[in-house]
């Protein structure tokens, strides 16, 4: 990442690119909640569908976090990048997955690496937000080792769910 230097010659981010970036990471926050909310509605495994729900309502927080984060950066929402992010997850829901009508085991283990995915991301954002703490006296450090941590723990989570999604799928009696 560029840096500029202040008036006081302290070296600082360079908020355009900082901008860019945490409405990248906005965009994918909003397509993951989006996918784990609806993951959660059609999970009907009830010890599956408590963890998911409980995923999906960190995720959703983790997002609001983000906003959070480029309020007080003075980072504008990109609207439209948004919007993407959402229609992307809606895009996703139209891959083939082995059957014509309903969901397969197959979906829920592509949405769970998905998910993955996103979380893992999501993890290396606030890393990088972490490491910038120092140069941005707006971020807090101890807020995002606690996302930091969170996030593993999310990712930790939706691998064992994945795991043993993956043996239901596969492994028939």
């Amino acid at each position: 990442m560029t840096t500029t230097k202040s008036p006081r010659g302290k070296v600082r981010p360079d908020h355009a690119l900082l901008g860019i970036y945490l409405n990248d990471h906005l965009a994918g926050a909003t397509a993951g909640a989006e996918l784990a909310r609806r993951m959660t509605g059609s999970q009907h495994e009830p010890g599956v569908r408590d963890e998911l729900q409980r995923l999906s309502d960190e995720i959703a927080e983790d997002r609001a976090a983000l906003i959070e984060i480029m309020e007080t950066l003075g980072v504008p929402v990109r609207h439209y990048k948004v919007y993407a992010g959402w229609a992307a997850e809606k895009l996703g829901r139209f891959k083939p997955n082995g059957r014509i009508l309903g969901r397969s085991p197959l979906s829920d283990l592509l949405e769970l690496e998905s998910l993955r995915l996103g979380v893992e991301g999501k993890g290396a954002l606030w890393r990088v937000l972490r490491s910038l703490a120092g140069a941005e006296s707006r971020l807090d450090a101890r807020r995002l080792d606690t996302l930091i941590e969170r996030a593993q723990s999310q990712a930790r989570t939706l691998g064992d769910l994945h795991l043993k999604t993956a043996s239901r799928a596969f492994l028939t009696a």
